[in-house]
């Protein structure tokens, strides 16, 4: 088994990065660096968080500093996506760990603070957060969960419990749970929908996906 083929990886970081410019995907040069593309260091967040939640993969955005084409970027990525060697069953005690140092990263918080019965939104979890951290559990796991997994499983004991049972057959998945107890999401701005609309476009998000995003507010 492969990862993705090198063709996909350009097309789909073209995709991206024409969604993230507001520019056709056939504007973009692969072979030109990303500065002259007008590709800024908001841009560039954007885009690595597009990429990995399309691509299931966890790539910082200082990759860009390496890779400084959308084609060396491919390659990158698709090094990046080749899955990993089959690892033993864990219980969803493991798992849960692994959760809450991923979730630690991504907060900016030490791991020991995190209680796993918490939900996520008490440690700042917010919708661009959780697509990075949905990136970095399915990279690790070899998913492909949406964002939105998130929503019915709003700590780590439950979304531990979820991934054991999807990733190793382990269980029984964990029931779900009201959308408006599982992520904060303060009133979205105009970019932020923006956002939204091209992840749809892009095909990272369903329509039914990003209007659950919309339609949530805190209470």
């Amino acid at each position: 088994m492969t990862g993705v083929p090198l063709t996909d990886g350009l097309a789909g970081v073209i995709q991206a990065l024409a969604a993230v410019l507001r520019t056709a995907p056939d504007r973009i040069d692969p072979q030109q660096s990303f500065r002259t593309l007008g590709l800024d260091s908001i841009h560039t967040a954007e885009l690595m968080a597009a990429l990995n939640a399309r691509f299931g993969i966890a790539v910082a955005a200082d990759a860009l500093y390496d890779h400084p084409t959308p084609a060396a970027l491919a390659r990158h990525v698709q090094a990046q996506s080749r899955p990993a060697p089959q690892a033993a069953d864990q219980s969803p005690a493991q798992v849960r760990e692994e959760l809450r140092d991923r979730l630690a990263g991504i907060v900016g918080c030490d791991a020991e603070r995190i209680d796993p019965e918490a939900p996520f939104h008490a440690f700042g979890l917010d919708s661009i957060r959780a697509a990075e951290f949905m990136a970095a559990i399915n990279a690790t796991y070899g998913l492909a969960e949406r964002p939105v997994t998130l929503y019915d499983h709003p700590d780590l004991a439950t979304m531990a419990a979820h991934i054991t049972a999807v990733a190793y057959g382990a269980g029984t998945q964990t029931a779900p749970v009201r959308a408006e107890d599982a992520l904060a999401s303060p009133e979205m701005n105009q970019d932020e929908v923006g956002a939204l609309l091209d992840a749809v476009r892009a095909d990272m998000l369903t329509v039914d996906e990003a209007a659950a995003l919309l339609a949530f507010r805190p209470a």
